[in-house]
């Protein structure tokens, strides 16, 4: 797995650099302090992960997120900063993950865990040895949703949140709402597991697509998702993982 580091920080840049090396395999192609720079890189070669400082020269993180998030072969992005706010703006861009500073090796060593189980994930789905030409926006995950005794397949981006009924599933999409026959944890378990989260007993939510995070009554939330009018709680129990999850 290839990534590159953009950070204008040498310390900063030279600690990262060691906790990835010390709790991975990934390989770091390149360092960079300029945003433009590494837009410059980017049209010439590939890599499959990029950790990304926000407050950096010529093109802000965010800034070159967005121009990133646009790309057809799109690498995963895991922001590195000491500004907690950006972190809901992140996930809108689809960031694998949001790290603040200062570093804490525990967490970076789970975060890299999981970034390279879902690069293994994604290179087995696409039958390639180059997943990161092959991963579009969906990260290559459909999901097969049940309406009128057919199937529609559906991109997983566009599935907003579940909500558990019963013995089934009601699943909520830009396109329509649609029944599962299966419980909420088994369809909870054919989603992408770093884009997905059980907030509560009773729902699952995607969390490229929350607009609001509303507090609600003991200290726990209410999420208001973007082009839908639907809230969505986030149980007592989940409030303090929730809380880590979204860095509040």
């Amino acid at each position: 797995m290839r990534a590159i580091i953009v950070e204008d920080e040498v310390l900063a840049r030279e600690e990262l650099e060691y906790l990835i090396t010390e709790h991975s395999s990934i390989e770091i192609v390149d360092r960079f302090e300029d945003g433009l720079d590494v837009l410059k890189f980017l049209q010439e070669h590939e890599v499959d992960a990029i950790f990304l400082d926000i407050n950096i020269p010529s093109l802000d993180g965010m800034l070159l997120a967005t121009n990133i998030s646009k790309f057809v072969r799109k690498p995963y992005v895991i922001f590195t900063t000491a500004y907690k706010e950006h972190a809901a703006q992140a996930f809108e861009l689809e960031a694998f993950d949001y790290i603040l500073k200062p570093y804490d090796e525990n967490r970076i060593a789970v975060m890299l865990h999981r970034l390279e189980s879902a690069f293994e994930r994604d290179r087995q789905q696409a039958g390639s040895q180059n997943p990161a030409a092959s991963r579009t926006r969906s990260e290559g995950k459909r999901i097969n949703l049940l309406k009128n005794d057919k199937y529609i397949v559906t991109d997983s981006d566009d599935i907003f949140y579940a909500e558990a009924q019963e013995k089934v599933t009601n699943v909520f999409t830009k396109n329509g709402t649609y029944m599962m026959p299966m419980s909420i944890s088994e369809f909870h378990a054919m989603l992408p597991q770093d884009r997905f989260y059980r907030c509560h007993r009773s729902y699952t939510v995607n969390l490229s697509q929350i607009h609001e995070i509303v507090p609600w009554f003991n200290n726990t939330y209410l999420l208001r998702l973007r082009d839908m009018d639907a809230e969505v709680p986030v149980s007592r129990s989940k409030v303090k993982e929730f809380r880590q999850l979204m860095h509040i």
